[in-house]
């Protein structure tokens, strides 16, 4: 189900009889969303975002321009996991030109840097700085894909 969605030019909503977009949702320019995906309401997604099937991404979740999100991601947005509505909520954010791999957990509040690259299964518990690399569960430092440092 498709509620109150604005997309931008060249955008495309693959099977969405299969997805369910709330009221709120703005996608930017040539963003492609795949089957079986959930977004909440007023979640913002930039230019050129790529979102594989299966993916849950709830309200208070950013996703700036040029992301890659694997298939089975989930974003959360309540990082007490608390009973106690909206005002618990913390925004995240995946900053532009992020990648995040198939299967990651991303835990509210959580700032997944420019440029960074998460491994599939990772679970992501804390902020990723730009052009890191963090794979694992717990997510831990792998590399940087700017400075060329690698474990």
């Amino acid at each position: 189900m498709i509620l109150n969605v604005k997309a931008g030019e060249g955008t495309k909503l693959y099977n969405d009889e299969f997805s369910n977009i709330r009221d709120g949702v703005v996608f930017g320019k040539n963003c492609t969303v795949h089957s079986h995906v959930w977004i909440g309401e007023n979640v913002k997604i930039g230019d050129n975002v790529k979102i594989q099937a299966f993916t849950f991404i709830p309200e208070g979740v950013t996703i700036e321009d040029n992301v890659f999100i694997g298939p089975r991601v989930t974003f959360t947005n309540d990082p007490n996991l608390e009973i106690k509505g909206k005002s618990c909520w913390k925004p995240t954010l995946v900053k532009n030109g992020a990648k995040i791999g198939a299967g990651a957990m991303i835990k509210a509040g959580v700032t997944i840097g420019e440029g960074a690259m998460v491994g599939m299964g990772a679970v992501v518990l804390h902020d990723i700085p730009p052009h890191e690399v963090y794979v694992g569960n717990p997510a831990r430092r792998l590399g940087c894909l700017v400075c060329g440092s690698w474990k």
